[in-house]
């Protein structure tokens, strides 16, 4: 007796085949990228999940069929992992926006207690604020900062990573490192 899929494979476009070939045997991809679009075009070619999931070096079928319906509901985005495990994401754009927005203010003395920005003040103003976030932490403030590319200077202050305020003969230029993203990784 043989199984059949709940879900099977919806019949590929002649752009989604081609990406899948293309993604399937290139070097440069992440690797789940390169065996999803390898499992998926196994089971194109008439291959079952199994067989699949072996071409794709998976020992399981079962993946393959998730794989094969998220690709019949979502297209090619299917093959970019989701989250993978462990708790969700604490904080969204828009709590990561505000954390920005608390940064660019300038301080005020007299109600933040401070002229310049340390990550315990932001973490200070951002739990006593109104609209702020009354269970922040330093860390999560610092890691904002960091992939918005500020970093922490000599002078107490963050600045962008990158940018720098030279003297010239013409006067203070900014300079900007084209650059600068690849030395933060």
């Amino acid at each position: 007796m043989s199984w059949h899929p709940v879900d099977p494979l919806r019949p590929l476009s002649a752009d989604e085949r081609q990406w899948l070939e293309t993604i399937s045997r290139s070097r440069a991809e992440p690797a789940a990228h390169v065996a999803r679009a390898t499992a998926l075009l196994a089971v194109a070619e008439g291959l079952s999940y199994t067989e699949a999931a072996h071409a794709a070096g998976r020992k399981s079928g079962d993946t393959v069929s998730r794989w094969v319906s998220r690709f019949n509901r979502e297209g090619l985005a299917a093959l970019e992992p989701r989250h993978g495990g462990g708790p969700p994401p604490t904080y969204t754009a828009v709590e990561r926006e505000r954390i920005l927005a608390e940064v660019r203010r300038t301080p005020d003395r007299e109600q933040d207690g401070t002229a310049t920005w340390s990550l315990s003040t932001l973490q200070r103003a951002l739990r006593k604020a109104p609209d702020g976030l009354p269970g922040v932490s330093t860390y999560t403030i610092w890691h904002v900062l960091h992939e918005e590319g500020l970093s922490w200077q000599k002078d107490r202050s963050w600045c962008p990573t990158g940018r720098v305020l030279r003297k010239r003969k013409a006067g203070v230029v900014e300079v900007v490192d084209p650059d600068a993203a690849g030395k933060k990784s």
